[in-house]
């Protein structure tokens, strides 16, 4: 099933051309997002309230592979595609294969670059090119309590207690 906000290269590139145009401000983002928990729903809220399109790159699945290990991902790319496309903060969804979006970052020149409070500037796949244009990278608080892998290795361990008092 395609849900609107999945889009293909040609379709995502005239979306955001037209946005553009009309002096919206892209961001953009991406992860695995194996499985959505509340610290993915919270970042990308916060992303959204300083754009007016959030775009989000999902690695692949052999992407995650490579990137996690084998077991993973849990959810297929067509299954986490439609989840977030279902996140009523995020505008656009679009797959990548390669390790980083540094070429998916390249092609979409997003004002902002949004990123988890697990990392930190320098790090950030596509950084130096979205600063190179003017753009800004925004590093947003991390969640504690809430990562996919803890929640996975909970899962696997039949351990229900939640870390947090939300």
């Amino acid at each position: 099933m395609m849900t609107a906000k999945i889009k293909s290269r040609d379709a995502r590139a005239g979306r955001i051309r037209k946005a553009k145009e009309d002096g919206a401000t892209i961001g953009f983002t991406n992860g695995c997002f194996d499985v959505l928990h509340l610290g993915h729903v919270r970042y990308l809220r916060s992303a959204k309230q300083e754009c007016d399109v959030l775009i989000v790159g999902v690695n692949s699945d052999d992407s995650v592979r490579r990137l996690k290990g084998e077991g993973r991902p849990v959810n297929n790319e067509r299954a986490r595609m439609e989840v977030l496309a279902a996140v009523e903060y995020v505008d656009i969804v679009t797959l990548f294969a390669e390790d980083t979006p540094e070429t998916l970052i390249e092609s979409l020149t997003p004002q902002i670059l949004f990123k988890g409070g697990d990392w930190n500037e320098d790090s950030v796949a596509g950084a130096r090119h979205v600063k190179s244009r003017g753009g800004k990278v925004r590093i947003l608080p991390y969640e504690e309590g809430y990562s996919t892998t803890d929640i996975i290795t909970r899962l696997m361990t039949h351990d229900s207690r939640h870390t947090t008092n939300d």
